[in-house]
């Protein structure tokens, strides 16, 4: 068999990924409520889990960005501050932005990776590879 015969024969075994709306990826919602002087996200592990990341990554994060101490306590994130759903959701899509998706392709296929005292996002589906810029 030639090259092209056996490139041929590749392509037509692999399946193709077909989506309905053409994006599979989407941020997921806030959910929570305010205790007291606290906000309480009570879906942060599935959070965390939907976008691959540690939890205690995207708590330092969110900790950094809403100027409030955070603790994780199970499934839960709790701020110490009153804090609307949307000034969260906001710090959710930026964390998404700069920590999940491709800088190249776009895509969440991503991972964080540590080299030397630089950490990176690598990109399993295109393969780039992006620095990390703000330190948290």
């Amino acid at each position: 068999m030639t090259y092209e015969e056996l490139l041929d024969k590749a392509y037509n075994k692999v399946k193709l990924v077909e989506t309905s709306n053409g994006e599979r990826f989407e941020i997921p919602l806030i959910e929570g409520r305010v205790e007291g002087k606290t906000t309480i996200i009570t879906n942060f592990s599935k959070i965390c889990n939907y976008l691959r990341r540690k939890p205690e990554h995207l708590c330092k994060f969110l900790s950094k960005e809403l100027a409030t101490p955070s603790i994780i306590k199970g499934e839960r994130l709790i701020l110490n501050r009153k804090l609307p759903k949307s000034k969260i959701q906001d710090k959710l899509n930026l964390y998404v932005k700069e920590f999940v998706l491709c800088k190249e392709c776009g895509k969440p296929d991503t991972e964080i990776t540590k080299q030397d005292r630089m950490s990176f996002v690598h990109c399993l589906a295109c393969g780039a590879k992006h620095s990390i810029s703000s330190k948290i």
